[in-house]
Order: structure tokens, then C-alpha cells, then sequence
């Protein structure tokens, strides 16, 4: 039970695992491939802001699984990432359809738009609820 409930509040203990052991394939790689791969996982953590963990698990071994190929291969760092690492990371990121931090706000965005324009016309918004709310609550 307490477990369970401890998961309830954290996430899955098994994704915390797999993270730590895939974050560790990356941290064991070689230079220049550890180097680019630890860049890599940075830049995909910010850029990608997945808040699903089996997504962000999943999008992690495929990295690690990728840099350790090109490891083993001895395939140069640029054959893999071309000439603009940041379109390769962002392109590898978008690639993983998982549950981003910024779809709940861009909801929000559409919300308050509609609730603005129909309470300047005096109608009820398009989702239903009462003009000059968003539907979830005030915001502090």
C-alpha cells in the first residue's frame, strides 16, 4: 500500500529505474560520443518538456541506443547529427508524440480567447461555460 501510494505522488518507480539505467548508458559512453550524447539529453529535456514519463523513458533509451550504435560503429559525431545539431535534436524530439507541459496552456490560451470574445458580443463560450471564466477555476 504505501508503495502505491508513494507512486501515486512520484511516478512509477520502474520509470525512475530505467531512467537512471539509460541516463548511465549515456554517462559510460566515450568521448566525443558521451559528450554529444549528454548535450543531446540536455537540450531534449528542455526543448521537448514531455510530462509523460513513459514517454521521456522511452525517448531516452532510444538516445542512448543511438550514441551507442554510433560508438560501437565509429561513426563520426557530425554523420549522425549533420550540420545543425539543434534541428537534429528538435527533429529526434518531435519524433516522440508524448504529453507536453505547454499543451495544457495552450488550452488555457484558447479558452480564455473565446471566453473574451464572447463576452464582448454577450453570448456564452463555445465550450459552455460562463462568460469570463476559464473553466478551471481561479488563477492565482
Amino acid at each position: 500500500m504505501a508503495a502505491h501510494w508513494f507512486e501515486t505522488l512520484t511516478g512509477p518507480l520502474s520509470q525512475k529505474k530505467q531512467y537512471r539505467q539509460d541516463k548511465a548508458r549515456i554517462d559510460a559512453l566515450p568521448d566525443p560520443y558521451g559528450a554529444a550524447a549528454k548535450a543531446m539529453h540536455r537540450y531534449i529535456t528542455y526543448f521537448a518538456a514531455v510530462t509523460d514519463g513513459d514517454t521521456l523513458v522511452t525517448m531516452l533509451g532510444d538516445l542512448a541506443d543511438l550514441w551507442e550504435r554510433a560508438a560501437v560503429d565509429d561513426t563520426p559525431v557530425r554523420d549522425i547529427v549533420g550540420d545543425d545539431p539543434v534541428e537534429f535534436a528538435e527533429t529526434f524530439a518531435q519524433a516522440y508524440a508524448g504529453k507536453q507541459w505547454i499543451d495544457k496552456e495552450r488550452a488555457r490560451l484558447v479558452s480564455a480567447i473565446d471566453t473574451a470574445t464572447s463576452a464582448a458580443t454577450g453570448s456564452a463560450s463555445p465550450d459552455g461555460t460562463d462568460p469570463g471564466t476559464t473553466g478551471d477555476g481561479p488563477r492565482s
